[in-house]
């Protein structure tokens, strides 16, 4: 799990890529698909942002994780490499991410988990999807809520409901201030 945070004042430029990253990142943990899939068929899903800004990022979207605890396992990947289908049960990682030589890096990574297929209301196919298995909050001073469709704040507000959740039970309670402020929902 890589999840990127400002040290100090982002700057505009900042947010901006880290903007277009969380929307690279929202494509995959969103993304429906028909049995057949390979991961090179769902990379394009999380460049699209960056592309569209001029930009993108040298590495695959996501690997393998779970067989012998390698760090890049296979054989499922999202990348321009990925040949081999989706199955449900396989899970990979989300982690696009935007650099800039000699200034900053942004990852935004999180492990996710091939759904099984299942009926869409009014489709004719049924499709897969992801479901998100790591907890994290994203860094919400690096967000800004105008750059995020409203399906993407949704599911950034849904994920950081679901952060809450299950992770504030957890936690000794001085620290749940903190979880409270770094999930409170974004406007």
């Amino acid at each position: 799990m890589t999840r990127t945070i400002a040290i100090s004042t982002p700057t505009a430029e900042m947010r901006r890529h880290y903007g277009l990253v969380l929307k690279a990142h929202i494509a995959i943990a969103t993304a429906r698909f028909p049995k057949g899939t390979r991961g090179q068929d769902l990379d394009p899903f999380a460049r699209r942002p960056l592309w569209q800004a001029g930009l993108d990022f040298d590495h695959g979207t996501g690997h393998g994780v779970g067989s012998y605890l390698a760090v890049h396992e296979g054989p499922q990947r999202l990348s321009r490499l990925g040949t081999v289908e989706l199955e449900p049960g396989m899970i990979l990682s989300n982690e696009p991410g935007f650099y800039l030589e000699g200034h900053y890096g942004i990852r935004l990574e999180n492990l996710v988990l091939v759904t099984p297929p299942e009926k869409i209301a009014g489709g004719s196919r049924e499709m897969m999807g992801f479901e998100t298995l790591t907890l994290v909050p994203f860094d919400r001073r690096l967000i800004d809520p105008k750059q995020l469709l409203l399906f993407e704040r949704e599911w950034l507000n849904a994920y950081h409901a679901r952060v809450r959740r299950e992770i504030e039970p957890q936690m000794l309670s001085n620290d749940r201030a903190w979880l409270r402020h770094a999930t409170a929902p974004i406007g």
